[in-house]
């Protein structure tokens, strides 16, 4: 419950201020003025804890730690003399294992409690910036696979292959070019799957634009 209840600060990058900023002009309403407020001053407290009732948006600004298995006891007729859990954090760039690791410990604060760490990932660095080199090209492809869709940068909260290049000082930036229906996707499930067509425009799309950033 204590690892449930604690919040992370928030915090931002380039991309995850543009996300706001551009998600909240498309979304509008309550929710969509208050992202771009917290886009514009990240200490608004108001807007803050509007946004972060999203759970989606939440995972976006803070390293998020969730409980995810629970083990305990050894047989069905005795108390229990041991338990066990797995907590998962999904860390916010900049940040290391070890320290979030500490932050968890002073959270727990039982030295009954022994944290250890499963998979350690040594590797940390901030994430890249929105480069105009990069960012331009984007928007000018897109404009012509898809006139009058904007392009809104957002922070991936699942691993990629950047855990390993963003430390060696590889910028990396993820382009689809693909298009889903956010209902029935199955992402991750056991019928996953994406349109034909979105297949081939994919296809086309990503080839042009690495024409347009290599020529």
């Amino acid at each position: 419950l204590k690892v449930r209840d604690h919040g992370f600060p928030i915090e931002m990058t380039d991309t995850t201020r543009t996300y706001l900023a551009r998600s909240g002009a498309v979304m509008g309403g309550e929710l969509g003025a208050a992202m771009q407020a917290l886009s514009a001053n990240p200490a608004d407290a108001a807007a803050e804890a509007r946004v972060t009732q999203d759970r989606g948006l939440n995972s976006l600004l803070r390293t998020t730690c969730v409980g995810t298995m629970i083990e305990g006891g050894h047989a069905n007729n005795a108390l229990p003399q041991r338990a066990a859990a797995v907590v998962n954090c999904r860390i916010f760039p900049g940040h290391d294992v070890q320290e979030i690791r500490d932050a968890l410990a002073q959270v727990i604060a039982d030295p009954g409690v022994q944290i250890t760490l499963i998979d350690p990932i040594a590797l940390t660095a901030a994430p890249p910036p929105l480069d105009p080199a990069l960012i331009g090209p984007i928007e000018a492809v897109t404009a012509r696979y898809f006139p009058g869709v904007p392009v809104i940068p957002a922070m991936s909260t699942g691993a990629t292959d950047a855990v390993h290049f963003a430390p060696a000082g590889i910028p990396v930036y993820g382009v689809t070019g693909l298009w889903f229906d956010p209902d029935s996707n199955g992402q991750h499930g056991l019928n996953e799957r994406v349109e034909v067509a979105s297949v081939y425009v994919g296809r086309d799309y990503l080839t042009d634009l690495v024409r347009a950033l290599v020529f």
